[in-house]
């Protein structure tokens, strides 16, 4: 690994930014990284969150841009908060007068993204729905653009971002370098790096599946109704700054609305916010005005505030995938931190599809001491604390998913074994014209509906005779 940034020739005025923001040594994504974009190589790169992804493709295509001056950049990232954030990274980094930079995102005013274009910028950062915009005016032109960077691209796809990559990429003319970086090098990514790199030399650190190793990841078991106390608990034994992950929009003000109640400094994050709101709870977060953010999604990636010392998972993430990006919103640049999952027997599924992602040759996922497993139902009632027992096998983890086989030996999928009595007794809609019930009557039952056990039909098959049949 190379130990000093001097090692690459870089000018005299990037290296004094690099030690001014205390850019001491690459790491070693940073290492792995630079020689290949210098030589001019395409590159295909993933690396763990926290490992100075951006340094990799900015640092060295400012140098290039330094020694080029009749050339641009264009950087593109999913989300506003990583466009943000990338572009203040890369203002630390500029050093001479004739090198600027813009921002396009969207939640901008238009007028303001303008008055960055006149300034005739050579780095265009933004995310490709604004970007879109700004070239359908005509108020920006690609026809200089020497470098393309692709940030965080698998999540560019889930937001389905691809149409306007393909658009944006189809108007630069002139040959071009591509940096493609993703947090996953997925099946989807491979297609799309071969339609636009050419010969990738392709860069890996470390598994991106695991969370670094100076992370202290913690679960505890509760219920919905105790969370808020767990919560409350583990704030006030946390020295630091602290973000909580929540499912909705919604879920975030309330939250924040309850901490603040209880004397905690708290804001809410969410992409509802207007884009000067959400700037300013993050700048005012980054500042420690207030210690406790609580977040959907939308800052699990491009927010780097060093000071995070915790990381709560109030409600788990929906994609096993974006707990990586949650929890690594702590132990940055080699801190380190804790990650708090609050889990309860409803998240069985989701914990158990997160231990597999971090370690998917673990044993251990079907014990009760790494995981919440299904609760376990009975005749279509939940029994309560039936999670904490543990299980022995597969078979044993889902009692009401057997497998049955059909009347010729084969095995025929799975059904609901304990729930047979109820399906019996359940209404069966009989196509539009009433509905029909499969168990049948006895007694005084049979007496009530007016009818006999055997001689019972669907209203819709019954056959009609006198005045009605007329009718």
């Amino acid at each position: 690994m190379t130990q000093s940034f001097s090692c690459f020739g870089f000018p005299s005025k990037l290296l004094e930014a690099l030690k001014r923001m205390r850019f001491d040594a690459p790491t070693p994504i940073q290492s792995a990284t630079i020689p290949y974009v210098l030589d001019g190589h395409d590159v295909l790169g993933s690396a763990q969150t926290g490992t100075g992804k951006t340094g990799a493709f900015a640092i060295p295509i400012i140098a290039k841009l330094m020694e080029e001056p009749d050339k641009m950049a264009l950087i593109m990232t999913p989300t506003r908060e990583l466009g943000t954030q990338v572009l203040n990274n890369i203002k630390q980094m500029i050093m001479v007068p004739n090198l600027k930079a813009a921002l396009l995102i969207g939640g901008e005013p238009m007028p303001k993204q303008f008055a960055q274009l006149k300034q005739k910028p050579r780095i265009i950062v933004g995310t490709p729905g604004r970007i879109n915009d700004h070239l359908d005016r005509g108020t920006l032109r690609l026809d200089r653009v020497g470098y393309v960077v692709l940030d965080e691209t698998d999540r560019m796809l889930d937001l389905g971002f691809d149409v306007q990559i393909e658009s944006i990429i189809d108007q630069i003319q002139q040959e071009h370098q591509t940096l493609m970086f993703s947090a996953t090098i997925a099946p989807s990514i491979v297609r799309l790096s071969s339609q636009y790199l050419k010969n990738p030399k392709r860069v890996s650190v470390g598994s991106t599946t695991e969370a670094a190793p100076n992370i202290k990841q913690e679960m505890i078991k509760t219920s919905s109704s105790q969370k808020h106390g767990h919560l409350l608990k583990q704030l006030e034994q946390n020295a630091g700054s602290t973000i909580i992950f929540v499912k909705t929009k919604r879920d975030t003000e309330r939250l924040s609305d309850r901490l603040k109640e209880s004397g905690f400094l708290s804001e809410a994050l969410h992409g509802d916010l207007k884009q000067t709101k959400r700037d300013r709870v993050v700048r005012s977060f980054r500042a420690q005005k207030f210690d406790v953010l609580v977040a959907t999604d939308v800052a699990a990636r491009g927010l780097d505030v060093p000071h995070i010392a915790l990381v709560v998972n109030y409600d788990l993430p929906q994609v096993p995938e974006d707990y990586i990006h949650r929890i690594g919103r702590t132990a940055r640049a080699g801190a380190s931190g804790r990650a708090v999952n609050l889990v309860t027997s409803e998240d069985g599924a989701k914990w158990r599809a997160i231990t597999r992602l971090m370690d998917p040759k673990s044993k251990q996922s079907k014990s009760d001491e790494d995981f919440m497993p299904l609760p376990a139902r009975r005749k279509g009632r939940l029994q309560k604390d039936s999670w904490k027992k543990g299980w022995k096998s597969e078979k044993e983890d889902l009692p009401f998913k057997k497998e049955r086989k059909s009347r010729d030996g084969r095995q025929d999928g799975t059904y609901d074994a304990d729930f047979s009595d109820w399906r019996s007794s359940k209404p069966k809609k009989e196509g539009n014209n009433g509905f029909q019930r499969d168990r049948k009557f006895s007694g005084d039952r049979d007496k009530r509906a007016g009818h006999a056990n055997d001689d019972y039909v669907p209203f819709s098959k019954k056959k009609f005779s006198g005045d009605r049949d007329k009718r």
